[in-house]
């Protein structure tokens, strides 16, 4: 009996030089190939199509099959792959050069027909089928570069289950450039045969593989300078399958010596094909450094939250928040949000401070109504608050309920500095910082503190007494990998907004007092706060309607099916609307907080009153949400 490791790498010093040759067999389509008993075909298929991105299933033939006249024309599975593998109850015998001795009666089976003729094969897409293209491209392949094998590894990601069939997905890992991955994205998104687009960019630690040293199949590739790691779904994970489920007898193709055909790789390259439309193509943005990163998306969703951003920048209070513009803010910040699980929301301005309450009708608005699609999405939400104000929101949040604007109250903390190491205990289990409680921490419309550790509004004035330090909080984060961090603001002095800075120093009246010095990942600026939360609530709907970036977030696992109608209507029922945003305010005002520019007693948010201004903005965030000729909820 061989194990497992032994036996491939056997395999791949006899099946090297001919893992080159097929390499350089351009043009024609590869298979992964799995041979199973009839009785569990049925099971395996489901299986296939439950994972679709791992198992891109090309042919199922029938019980004793041994052609496969879709792929190649004159083919026979007991003799046309360099090197098979033999399991027997789902552990690993041997590897043999031809399955015939398995399609004949021997003594020992003599009362038995051959057992090749009671199953089945299944003819898998192979990742080899993109090596070409990306080529062609311009896009490095280091394997073979460097004349070896891909990188194959077992993850920690379990695949959909189907009859007898689950197992752990297995990727293969392909160094690319940092500044070619949008290339390597597109080229594999048209070769959906060839297990299409990565299911996952960066580091290898979070797809649960701690070594890329040490591959589970093939040989180890190197990343040279600026290269990132990026993986790709591999059939791979058949031959898991096929180890966990246990069979009596399976057969399969040797990792990395496919079954070639006689199709022409171009026919991978379909715009016809219903996975393929160029609406839908990815593009890939970064979006944390520790842990390296990176984030899928399609070009209707990127263009679409760049509408949102624009809509959102506009500044009809003149208050020259144009001027601290960065593009793609909202978008960083909406793809980390949905990468998240567990996001903490904390607002809260006292401007007025000779009023009581201090607070303004900046910020609450937005806030909720990015928790409320966080929810929606199945995220857990906390809300961060000043002691000070802890009884006050809490009423305002059941307040909420009873209209319908939540559907139950969000937890709701506060945080107070006892020591130098409260920051950490607030942020992470334990205090250990490789446990974080939260992996995202949003700010909207929060006073920041300033680079002489007080805190104004944007008259100058310090209104410092009325805050907690939550600030501290974001500081801490900032060295705990895991943990990102936003800002929403419109006018400079909001936690978060210490990433533009210089610009609030320079651009930005009384900068230099007022600037907050705190940074956040993702700074995301606004006309008025309020519309970056619904912008950040919108994007979050693109987002999880978008095919592209929801294959990336579930690792290409799962069937490719619409979302249910019942979700949809979820989700839609769950994005800021004029009715729910003007019942929302209207319950602020009744609480005493007052608009932050005027100190009004109104329906208004920074001297803005709610019609026409922000019920108008709203309007226009859901009309770019849903395509201008789709009528908005």
């Amino acid at each position: 009996m061989l194990s497992a490791n032994r036996a491939v790498r056997h395999s791949f010093g006899f099946c090297r030089s001919l893992f080159t040759s097929a390499m350089d067999k351009a043009g024609f389509q590869q298979c992964n190939v799995i041979i199973l008993p009839s009785d569990l075909a049925n099971d395996f298929e489901a299986f296939c199509h439950s994972n679709p991105a791992s198992l891109p299933l090309l042919y199922r033939s029938q019980s004793g099959e041994s052609s496969c006249p879709p792929l190649v024309k004159h083919a026979d599975i007991r003799t046309d792959i360099p090197q098979y593998c033999v399991y027997e109850d789902g552990r690993l015998v041997k590897t043999v050069s031809s399955l015939q001795s398995y399609s004949r009666k021997t003594s020992m089976m003599s009362e038995h027909p051959n057992p090749l003729s009671d199953m089945v094969s299944f003819y898998i897409g192979c990742s080899f089928g993109f090596e070409g293209k990306l080529r062609k491209a311009g896009v490095p392949v280091r394997n073979v570069e460097q004349g070896k094998n891909v990188s194959m590894y077992r993850t920690s990601v379990l695949c959909v289950t189907a009859g007898v069939f689950s197992c752990p997905l297995v990727v293969t890992m392909r160094p690319i450039p940092a500044n070619m991955l949008d290339a390597a994205v597109e080229v594999t998104y048209l070769t959906p045969l060839a297990h299409g687009a990565p299911v996952h960019i960066g580091d290898a630690a979070l797809l649960g593989i701690q070594d890329l040293s040490k591959p589970n199949y093939g040989e180890v590739v190197e990343l040279q300078h600026g290269d990132v790691p990026v993986f790709w779904a591999c059939g791979v994970t058949a031959i898991e399958a096929v180890v966990c489920s246990k069979p009596s007898l399976a057969f399969c193709h040797s990792p990395g010596s496919m079954f070639m055909t006689d199709v022409p790789d171009s026919d991978s390259i379909n715009p016809s094909h219903p996975k393929v439309k160029p609406e839908l193509t990815p593009l890939c943005f970064q979006i944390s450094h520790d842990p390296l990163l990176y984030s899928l998306a399609s070009r209707a969703a990127v263009d679409r939250i760049r509408q949102l951003e624009t809509v959102i920048g506009e500044d009809p209070g003149q208050r020259g928040i144009q001027t601290l513009f960065v593009q793609d803010e909202l978008l960083h910040s909406c793809l980390a949000l949905s990468h998240a699980s567990s996001v903490v929301i904390t607002t809260g301005f006292p401007t007025h401070y000779m009023h009581n309450p201090p607070e303004e009708t900046d910020g609450p608005p937005g806030a909720f109504a990015m928790a409320t699609m966080l929810l929606a999405l199945g995220k857990q939400v906390t809300m961060l608050t000043d002691r000070r104000a802890l009884d006050m929101n809490r009423a305002i949040m059941d307040e909420a309920v009873r209209t319908g604007i939540l559907k139950a109250a969000i937890p709701l903390v506060t945080y107070e500095d006892t020591g130098p190491h409260s920051a950490l205990h607030f942020l992470c289990h334990h205090g250990d910082p490789t446990k974080p409680r939260y992996d995202h921490l949003v700010a909207i419309e929060r006073s920041g503190r300033a680079m002489d550790g007080n805190y104004y509004n944007m008259r100058g004035i310090n209104i410092k007494h009325l805050l907690d330090p939550i600030d501290d909080l974001f500081i801490a984060a900032n060295d705990i990998p895991g943990i990102t961090t936003t800002g929403i603001g419109d006018g400079g002095n909001e936690l978060g907004m210490g990433k533009l800075k210089e610009r609030v120093i320079s651009l930005m009246p009384k900068g230099s007092l007022i600037a907050c010095d705190v940074p956040a990942d993702c700074a995301i600026t606004a006309g008025v706060s309020n519309w970056g939360g619904y912008a950040v609530a919108c994007g979050l709907y693109l987002l999880h309607t978008c095919p592209s970036h929801q294959r990336y977030l579930k690792r290409g696992l799962g069937p490719e099916q619409d979302k249910p109608p019942e979700q949809l209507q979820d989700w839609t029922a769950n994005l800021p609307s004029v009715s729910k945003e003007e019942c929302f305010l209207s319950t602020l005002v009744r609480f005493g907080i007052r608009s932050g520019k005027t100190a009004n007693l109104a329906m208004e948010v920074d001297g803005l009153t709610f019609h026409p201004t922000h019920s108008d903005i709203i309007s226009r965030l859901l009309r770019v949400t849903f395509g201008s000729t789709t009528q908005s909820p």
